[in-house]
């Protein structure tokens, strides 16, 4: 079997799919995780003693981004 006829398989192509469209489910939780610490950070300095309940809803917001991201990456293997 040469490369050329691997690459064209169905399995190939799902496997590289999947992997690709975890990549691009990623994005998107990563760039909310970034505004969130982001903006929690301006938040902090600019009240400083609102602290607890900025930090608790930095870790809630983080914990749903991360939820996405593991969604994404679960995804790949139920459409397979």
């Amino acid at each position: 079997m040469s490369a050329l006829q691997t690459l064209a398989s169905a399995d190939a192509f799902t496997g590289s799919a999947s992997a690709i469209g975890y990549g691009l489910a990623a994005i998107g939780p990563g760039v909310g995780v970034g505004i969130i610490f982001g903006n929690g950070t301006q938040a902090l300095a600019r009240q400083p003693e609102a602290a607890g309940l900025i930090r608790t809803n930095q870790i809630m917001g983080f914990a749903f981004c991360e939820a996405l991201a593991l969604i994404g990456i679960v995804m790949g293997f139920v459409f397979k």
